[in-house]
């Protein structure tokens, strides 16, 4: 018996699909004689895997006798009557299944068919619209909300996505791994890393400008669509940037209007607005990114400095967090394994819990010397867990331990501890302003005791660190280094660390070398900008005095309203330039005196003014609740209980900043 083509085509489509168990029963449910609901908004970033799921309930559609039409909204021609003639016919049908497919392109029709064409269809009709967007409100007024479900499709889970490579012949289960966590569970981008790999033998997931033609593959399908309106300039700095907001923007593409160009970007269906600014979609961002070093290199050096300069001012001016946006400008790959929030996806930052004893115990016992380790950690972990970064997976399960301290608030259990100890006399006696961070170790649970630079455990971890420490921009890192560690050799070399052996501790039977890196008078802000200069082939800028880590300890409106959002947080007062005191503890309390003070002297006595102060006595000094709790509690709307903290930061740092004579 002859089969078509077409036939084939389907054969092999069918065979091929794999996973959606749970997407599958959910439209498996609507096909039936009287559906559920009548219209489901599918809706997903491209390369999701709308078209194939698609193409997969037709075919199970038929099967429950369903007469499956689908309309491609790439495939209409912009003139009347081009909807109608798709479906014409439809309405005869006595069980239609009714899909569209990349809806994205064909919104503006939404109208025409809750109106017009919808209504004429028989009462047992199932209509799919898949696009990229979410719907639109309307979908849910008018009547409509009673038949219409929306439908978000997530990425393939770890097990599905194996599944769709081995299907695709890729059998080692370390590179499947690997291609698992560079597509964050893509369909299209597990697909096409497959056949790369399929037809080079090999490929290296973190370097996808090597496979130029999976590049274009990728932009091809999943933004170029959308990158009508010659927008090229502003996708690259998405891409190359970790979030993009208007005062970038304004910097760095000084001929282009920022707040269009802003709005155009939060548009884009695989864009999203985070409270840090615009971010990519992960696999478009790395595939733009890969994109303009292959087709323009010499723009992408430039956009790069470009930001790098904007990002490190504006770090220098109080915002110490956007460290990890710096780290994420530089390629080197040691550097960003000990550096920048990359990881972020895979992991997060955490406080210690009481059962991450158990938890550490037995995952730190594994390791060469891990049990005499666990025992000089475990009392930091119990009487200064303030000293503790905790890294978690998806799963919530312990994936890493970080454990630092700084000379001015290191406590008790740090200052017995058999490595910190020595570490800390070391830097008090060389290095007596302070402004130095030391590691007692950082953990990467999720690799071996060997290290893998493919990881990005310590990256989240190293940079929390930092940020928790209260130092604004240290100059001096005191590391440990297991020599065993390949990928924190590598690290330490990249770093320019300075191994003191004179320093170096054992601990069951395992050396841990002591490595110093000055990051010179810039700090290590300084010296992530000069990184990236260095990887562009640029001499960076002589670091100023403005730039010295004094300098930068000045007080700053912006930095005295982050430490308000801080008043829990005692090493970051400690460590805060309005401090004073001999102990940590007298550090912190000295700051949280100068807020108390100013709440006191802050505000006005009608009532207004008083509500204010409430606000900020409630909101900053004694917060026990959430911010949406305390709203309920003062009676007042989120939207105003937001925007009046706004406000009472404001007054307490031009309080705090009128007496503070490093304003």
């Amino acid at each position: 018996m002859k089969t078509t083509l077409g036939e084939k085509l389907a054969s092999r489509d069918r065979q091929r699909f794999v996973g959606r168990a749970t997407e599958l029963a959910f439209f498996d449910s609507l096909l039936v004689e009287d559906p559920p609901a009548n219209v489901v908004l599918v809706h997903g970033p491209g390369g999701i895997g709308k078209s194939t799921l698609l193409r997969e309930v037709a075919r199970r559609a038929r099967e429950h006798g369903r007469s499956p039409r689908l309309v491609d909204a790439r495939e209409l021609a912009p003139v009347p009557g081009q909807i109608e003639h798709a479906l014409h016919g439809v309405d005869a049908d006595t069980l239609p299944l009714v899909m569209f497919d990349t809806w994205e392109r064909m919104t503006a029709a939404g109208t025409f068919l809750r109106s017009r064409l919808l209504p004429s269809l028989p009462d047992r009709s199932l209509v799919i619209l898949a696009g990229r967007t979410a719907p639109e409100p309307e979908w849910f007024q008018g009547g409509w909300e009673q038949v219409t479900v929306e439908y978000e499709l997530r990425p393939l889970a770890r097990a599905e996505a194996l599944s769709l490579l081995e299907a695709r012949g890729i059998e080692d289960q370390e590179l499947q791994g690997e291609l698992f966590a560079w597509s964050r569970g893509s369909p299209l981008a597990l697909t096409l890393a497959a056949d790369a790999v399929q037809a080079g033998g090999s490929w290296n997931p973190q370097r996808i400008e090597d496979r130029p033609e999976l590049v274009r593959a990728l932009i091809r399908h999943l933004a170029h669509t959308e990158l009508d309106g010659g927008n090229f300039d502003v996708m690259a700095v998405a891409a190359l940037a970790r979030a993009t907001t208007r005062p970038l923007l304004e910097e760095v593409l000084p001929d282009v209007d920022a707040a269009a160009a802003e709005e155009w970007l939060r548009s884009r269906s695989f864009a999203e607005q985070t409270n840090i600014g615009v971010t990519l979609h992960d696999i478009v961002r790395k595939a733009v990114r890969a994109d303009l070093k292959l087709r323009d290199p010499e723009r992408e050096r430039e956009l790069r400095r470009r930001i790098a300069d904007h990002l490190h001012a504006r770090a220098l001016s109080g915002e110490t967090r956007l460290l990890t946006d710096l780290a994420e400008l530089v390629d080197n790959p040691a550097i960003r394994w000990g550096f920048g929030a990359e990881g972020s996806v895979e992991y997060r930052v955490d406080d210690v819990r009481p059962e991450d004893f158990d938890a550490a115990s037995e995952r730190v016992k594994l390791r060469p010397g891990g049990e005499a380790w666990w025992e000089g950690a475990r009392e930091i972990f119990e009487e200064a867990p303030e000293c503790v970064v905790i890294a978690r997976d998806r799963a919530d399960k312990l994936a890493g331990i970080c454990i630092f301290t700084t000379p001015h608030t290191a406590p008790p259990a740090v200052e017995r501890d058999p490595r910190l100890s020595g570490w800390l006399a070391h830097a008090r006696e060389h290095y007596p302003d302070g402004n130095v961070l030391l590691w007692r170790d950082s953990l990467d649970l999720s690799r071996d005791a060997k290290g893998d630079l493919g990881s990005r455990v310590l990256a989240v971890m190293n940079t929390a660190a930092i940020l928790r420490s209260g130092l604004v921009n240290p100059r001096i890192s005191y590391v440990p280094i297991d020599p065993a560690n390949e990928a924190a050799a590598a690290f330490a070399r990249s770093i320019n660390g300075v191994h003191v052996a004179e320093l170096d501790v054992e601990l069951g039977g395992i050396t841990h070398e002591c490595h110093i890196v000055d990051s010179g008078p810039g700090g290590i802000l300084g010296a992530q900008r000069a990184t990236v200069y260095a990887e562009l082939g640029l001499h960076p800028p002589a670091a100023s005095e403005s730039a010295s880590p004094a300098a930068v300890a000045s007080v700053t409106r912006e930095s005295v309203k982050a430490l308000a959002r801080r008043l829990d947080r005692p090493l970051e007062l400690a460590a805060s330039s309005l401090a004073e005191g001999a102990t940590p503890e007298e550090r912190a309390e000295s700051v949280r005196a100068l807020f108390r003070e100013a709440a006191a002297s802050a505000f006005g006595d009608s009532a207004d003014e008083q509500l204010l102060r409430r606000i900020a006595e409630r909101g900053f000094l004694t917060r026990d609740t959430s911010h949406e709790a305390l709203a309920d509690e003062l009676n007042v709307s989120r939207a105003t209980y937001f925007r009046r903290l706004r406000q009472a930061a404001d007054r307490l740092a031009d309080a705090i900043l009128a007496r503070s004579p490093r304003s």
